[in-house]
């Protein structure tokens, strides 16, 4: 029995908060990165180019995606269809919209032709150095070539030496920075000293060299390019390695009996990757303006394939009027490479452990 004076007792649940999950590495690295604006932004830049290059025979391509003809359909742009009877494709997209119908003697047959119907290597002399237009949305060069195709072509060849040949610089990097940071001894002292005398010679220069007593070829600039680039990876993975064959856990992998090669690519090769992936962002925007330095010296791809070192090169003799030769090339070529730059110092940022804190 209660009196009335008395108050009942409420009996409240404290609050007890959830569990926070523990979050992985990769996963604090990129809830930091995501903090930084200009990185992200540089990411969807970048990845927006590694698309266009993907994809660049659908988007700029002299022959149409996909078109019916007598009830059956085709592509001709993975194909070797060169055309429909006496009709050419240059024939048949003449004043085309994007999607071009057409009758062929009453047929109703119709064709769905790409965003930019050039293909990069299709010229026609009479319309040379024709600014911007609606039918040429960048102008075209001295050959009369759809400028926008072969930029969009040309983004194939640059990403591809850049990916390429930062690979080729990461194995060699990785494998020789690696066993001369776990060995020590003769086997540091002799790659040291190989890195030393590569990084007292300029890069570009030595890369002119060596391709100027080789053919040309895209190859050649891939090989060269990664062959001469690996010495930055090779010192951070040393370092990285010096430090972590000195810790608890990798002794106790040697008094366990672990072999050299679990040692290295097990337990201390993961934990050095970091300040490589970010080598190797940097190297990817790095080895884009190598490869189109070299196009506009006259050393890069052979023609008539497009780059945009190329396509710049060709403004040396017209850039008092054809200015889009320079522009938007140019613009291509700094894009990419402040894109690749500004995701390399993002996820430098984001990978310092005082940010885990």
């Amino acid at each position: 029995m209660m009196n009335g004076s008395e108050i009942p007792l409420r009996m409240e649940t404290p609050n007890i908060a959830a569990p926070t999950i523990p979050r992985s590495y990769w996963q604090m690295v990129w809830h930091h990165f995501k903090k930084k604006r200009l990185a992200v932004g540089g990411f969807w830049v970048s990845l927006l180019l590694f698309l266009m290059a993907i994809f660049a025979p659908l988007l700029a391509n002299g022959r149409p995606v996909w078109f019916s003809y007598q009830g059956h359909w085709y592509w001709p742009i993975f194909s070797g269809i060169e055309g429909i009877g006496p009709y050419t494709w240059k024939d048949l997209k003449k004043n085309a919209p994007l999607v071009l119908q057409w009758n062929i003697e009453g047929r109703g047959d119709f064709a769905i032709w790409p965003p930019v119907p050039y293909s990069p290597t299709e010229y026609d002399l009479l319309e040379s150095l024709t600014g911007p237009t609606g039918e040429h949305w960048l102008g075209t060069d001295d050959s009369g070539r759809d400028v926008l195709s072969r930029m969009i072509h040309g983004s194939r060849v640059s990403l591809s030496v850049g990916f390429v040949a930062v690979g080729i610089a990461l194995v060699i990097g990785i494998f020789s920075g690696a066993l001369a940071g776990y060995f020590g001894g003769w086997v540091d002292h002799v790659i040291s000293r190989l890195i030393e005398i590569l990084l007292t010679i300029p890069t570009f220069f030595l890369i002119i060299a060596i391709i100027a007593f080789l053919p040309q070829s895209i190859y050649n600039i891939m090989v060269v390019i990664g062959l001469t680039g690996w010495t930055g990876i090779a010192r951070f993975v040393r370092a990285d390695f010096l430090k972590l064959k000195q810790l608890d856990f990798i002794m106790a992998s040697r008094a366990l009996g672990a072999s050299h090669t679990r040692i290295i690519l097990v337990h201390m090769l993961p934990n050095a990757m970091a300040p490589v992936l970010v080598s190797a962002v940097f190297g990817i925007a790095g080895a884009i303006l190598t490869e189109s330095s070299l196009s506009f010296l006259g050393f890069g791809v052979p023609p008539p394939t497009p780059s945009w070192g190329d396509i710049l090169s060709q403004s040396r003799d017209y850039i008092e009027f054809a200015w889009w030769l320079t522009v938007f090339p140019g613009f291509a070529i700094f894009l990419s490479i402040t894109a690749y730059n500004l995701v390399g110092e993002g996820l430098r940022d984001a990978m310092d452990p005082k940010l885990f804190e």
